[in-house]
C-alpha cells in the first residue's frame, strides 16, 4: 500500500530505518527508551511546492534516496502495519550517498 500513497506538494513520505540494537555492558535498553530513527529511505515524493509567482519547484529528493531528517519530523502513518514518516521536504537535512 506504501507505493499507492502519493504525498501532496512539498511532502515526502519516508520509511525510517530501524537502528541495530546496541548492548553495552549487558543492559538491554528497551524500546520506550530508545532514540527515534533519524535516517530513512524515500518512499514517495509528491510534484513540489508553487511559490508565490506560481512557478512549480521541483523537489530535490527522489524515491530511494537515503536521507537525514530532524529527531521530531514528520507525522507516522502505519501503512501495510509499517511505520512511515509523512513530512515537509524542508525536514530533511541531508541526502546520503553511497
Amino acid at each position: 500500500m506504501a507505493a499507492k500513497v502519493k504525498p501532496l506538494g512539498d511532502r515526502v513520505l519516508v520509511k525510517p530505518e530501524e537502528e541495530e540494537e546496541q548492548i553495552k555492558g549487558g543492559i538491554i535498553i528497551p524500546d520506550t527508551a530508545k532514540e527515534k530513527p533519524q535516517r530513512g529511505k524515500v518512499v514517495a515524493v509528491g510534484d513540489g511546492k508553487v511559490d508565490d509567482s506560481g512557478n512549480k519547484i521541483t523537489p530535490s529528493v527522489k524515491s530511494g534516496d537515503v536521507i537525514l531528517y530532524g529527531k521530531y519530523s514528520g507525522t507516522e502513518v502505519q501503512l501495510d502495519d509499517t511505520e512511515h514518516l509523512i513530512m515537509s521536504e524542508g525536514d530533511i537535512l541531508a541526502i546520503i550517498e553511497g
